[in-house]
This record gives structure tokens, C-alpha cells and sequence, in this order.
């Protein structure tokens, strides 16, 4: 190696990113997500984060070298979709699991929601990193789950109210809480699709 290899950026930093395994790497996101939801985003800073997870600044900077990078990356760590199994054969049942499943999930996802709600409509990679962890798997999963039932002929592929049903459990998921101060927990949204969503789609 030449004296001016050792100071190509590319060549330091592949040897120190290679320190952090990828569960230490896990284990910097869950830091990242728990103050989120406890502290807001305005609040959570890479000292915090460091001395939570007792590493240096140094470390937390090399690999990510802004919050919002920091903040983006941890999201899409934390991707996951969880009607992806859902398929009872009804679609009725099928959008009642769908709703437990929301529901047991709904502290978490809006408490992080609400903490980047105003950090989001400033950051365009938050922005894009909130969608891709939280918003889209889900609401493809759930879009899945309606074109099954469509094609079992349980709706006619027309029904108008086939659209908005993304927006109606999710928009309860997140309302629930400032209009109610109560989280919309599973017992609570099984009970909203069983009062709205399906009487809208004709199901029983």
C-alpha cells in the first residue's frame, strides 16, 4: 500500500464499517426507535444514541453522518409487513385479522408516526424511509388481501369502497389517539371493520 492509499476515504472506511456486526448494527436502530417513540425526533442525537448503547460518537458518525441518515436507516431496519399470511379463503375474516394485526402494533407505529410527524415534511429521505418501513409493505399486503377477495367474487372489482379502505384502517390507527386519546387497539379496530369497512364492501 502507497502513502496515498492509506488516506483514500474508501479504503478507511470499508475496514471500519467492517467492525460492526450486524446485530450491534440492530442494536443501534432499536436505540434509534426507542427514543423516537419516548423522546421525539427533535431530541434524539448521536450522543444520546452513543452513550445508550455505549459506543463512541466516532462509530455512530463513520457509518452514518447525519441524524436523518442515521434516522432513515434505522426505519427501513425495522421493514416488515405483517398481513402478509393473512389468507382465511373470506374476505371478511381475512380484513378482521388484518386489523387485530394493526392493533397489537398500534403503540409502536404511532408513536413513531407521531414523533417524525414534522421531521418528515422537512427530510425527503425521512420521508421516503417512513413510507418504505411502515406505510407501503402494508398497505400492498392489504391491496393483496382485497384482490383476493375480488377475485373470489366476494366484491365486484368496481366497488368504490375498495380504494379507501387502506385509508380507513390506517386513518384509525392514527386518529384514534388525538380524537380519543385512546389507541386503536385490536379489539377496537376488529370492531370498526366489522361496523364500517365491511358493511361498505357488502360483506357480513
Amino acid at each position: 500500500m502507497t502513502s496515498q492509499d492509506a488516506y483514500r476515504p474508501e479504503t478507511v472506511g470499508t475496514s471500519r464499517r467492517s467492525k460492526i456486526t450486524p446485530e450491534r448494527e440492530q442494536e443501534f436502530f432499536d436505540a434509534v426507535l426507542d427514543q423516537l417513540r419516548s423522546c421525539g425526533y427533535d431530541a434524539v442525537t448521536m450522543e444520546g444514541i452513543a452513550a445508550s448503547t455505549r459506543c463512541s460518537k466516532s462509530t455512530l458518525y463513520r457509518q452514518w453522518k447525519t441524524k436523518p441518515q442515521f434516522v432513515a436507516a434505522a426505519l427501513r431496519s425495522n421493514r416488515r409487513v405483517r398481513f402478509a399470511d393473512i389468507d382465511t379463503g373470506s374476505l371478511a375474516d381475512d380484513l378482521r385479522q388484518a386489523a387485530a394485526a394493526a392493533g397489537e402494533g398500534a403503540g409502536k407505529d404511532t408513536g413513531l408516526l407521531q414523533a417524525l410527524g414534522h421531521a418528515v415534511m422537512e427530510d425527503p429521505e425521512l420521508k421516503c424511509a417512513l413510507r418504505e418501513a411502515l406505510v407501503e409493505p402494508e398497505i400492498a399486503a392489504l391491496r393483496a388481501i382485497l384482490a383476493r377477495g375480488v377475485a373470489r367474487g366476494e366484491v365486484p372489482a368496481g366497488h368504490p369502497a375498495l380504494e379507501y379502505v387502506p385509508a380507513q384502517l390506517f386513518g384509525m390507527l392514527r386518529m384514534r389517539p388525538v380524537l380519543e386519546g385512546e389507541q386503536a387497539d385490536a379489539a377496537y379496530l376488529v370492531r370498526f371493520v366489522e361496523a364500517v369497512v365491511l358493511p361498505a364492501l357488502g360483506l357480513p
